[in-house]
């Protein structure tokens, strides 16, 4: 476990993102928290039982280790849902703790139905279809087939959810596409519902369909970036803002992401900072040098204009950002010593680097920042 930075999570900025998300939905849909990538870079033993503790009861994952991560750190009656990868010889521990799945192929179909027959036991299942993301999901002219499993194995498969995945709902450019993907999967649903099969759960969004299509919350929703306390995009947030009076933002950003000054030089006018010559100080300068760099999630595209905040003042990092250090200009600061606290994501005083601000720097997204974070970093759950 590394000591050079640690990642707080805010319980209290959580509950108050959950409860403004229950209250959007309903009492009668089922808020799925999504947790796959180190739950969003949040450190997924950490985050579930602080999300448990909030009241959340239903969670998603991607694969199978993801799903053992929560089995070990919650003792709670729960339900798990895993989303992506399930490799056969994980099966009978998925089948054996009620772990349930997405199936959207015929053969984890079939072998997940001889698996609950050895164990005496239900496969709990959600059967995923194709409607136009084009990445998994059964075709519609493999329906029959799974129609014709379901029937033969109902004592074994319990065909807990029908459900399916959007295509870009966060954009507006995307709307004819995921309308179209809408349409697919309302005829579907009928479908199954005529060959007598329905399923108790229907299921197709996520944080961005969630608001930009409020017909496909369904009876679940799978949330992952608002929960967070971020928005999948800004059209997602203005079209927010637009369906209500209020017009501020009701997600809080549940991470801080800090750590400490390891040492302090002055550099002399015309000398280089780093490795090679990509900054060259135009005058005297004072620098400091933090423990964090790209092994850590600190990408190296925030060389020579990313921000830390020192003392409540934004410090720009000058010079290459390396494999575990970066170098940040605090000539105009006074009194940094060591051990100084340096804050890389979140507030500090009346300043702040948010998520978006820190992505912009580095050009890239939201998720793919936060899941970058490394999981060797300490996660703590502060009030």
């Amino acid at each position: 476990m590394q000591t050079n930075s640690i990642v707080e999570l805010s319980r209290s900025a959580y509950q108050k993102n959950i409860v403004f998300l229950k209250q959007l939905f309903g009492k009668k849909v089922i808020l799925s928290s999504v947790v796959k990538g180190n739950a969003y870079g949040h450190g997924i033993a950490e985050f579930v039982t602080m999300a448990s503790e909030c009241g959340v009861s239903h969670f998603s994952v991607f694969d199978v280790d993801e799903a053992r991560q929560i089995k070990a750190a919650l003792q709670k009656e729960i339900t798990i849902l895993i989303m992506g990868f399930v490799d056969e010889e994980n099966l009978e521990w998925i089948i054996e703790n009620d772990i349930e799945f997405f199936v959207f192929d015929k053969k984890r179909l079939i072998h997940a139905a001889k698996t609950a027959k050895k164990l005496k036991k239900k496969a709990i299942v959600h059967i995923e279809i194709e409607t136009g993301m084009n990445r998994t999901g059964f075709e519609k002219n493999e329906l029959s087939s799974v129609v014709a499993i379901l029937k033969k194995d109902k004592e074994r498969l319990l065909f807990k959810g029908l459900c399916t995945h959007y295509a870009g709902a966060e954009s507006i450019a995307n709307y004819d596409r995921v309308a179209k993907q809408i349409k697919r999967f309302q005829e579907i649903e009928q479908y199954f519902i005529e060959k007598e099969l329905k399923p108790e759960l229907l299921h197709s969004a996520c944080s961005a369909a969630s608001i930009m299509f409020p017909e496909t919350r369904m009876n679940l929703v799978r949330i992952g970036i608002m929960q967070y306390g971020l928005w999948s995009s800004q059209e997602v947030f203005i079209t927010y803002l637009n369906s209500k009076k209020i017009k501020s933002d009701p997600l809080h950003r549940i991470i801080t992401w800090k750590s400490a000054v390891m040492n302090i030089k002055k550099v002399k006018s015309g000398d280089f900072i780093g490795y090679g010559t990509s900054f060259m100080a135009k005058k005297n300068m004072k620098i400091a040098v933090i423990p964090i760099g790209y092994a850590h999630g600190y990408s190296r595209s925030l060389s020579n204009h990313g921000r830390v905040l020192i003392k409540g003042q934004r410090c720009m990092v000058v010079g290459l950002v390396n494999m575990n250090m970066i170098a940040v200009d605090i000539t105009d600061i006074e009194n940094v010593e060591k051990e100084e606290e340096v804050v890389l994501i979140g507030n500090q005083k009346d300043l702040a680097i948010s998520i978006a601000s820190f992505s912009d720097y580095s050009n890239q997204l939201n998720y793919e920042l936060l899941t970058r974070i490394s999981k060797t970093i300490p996660r703590k759950i502060i009030e």
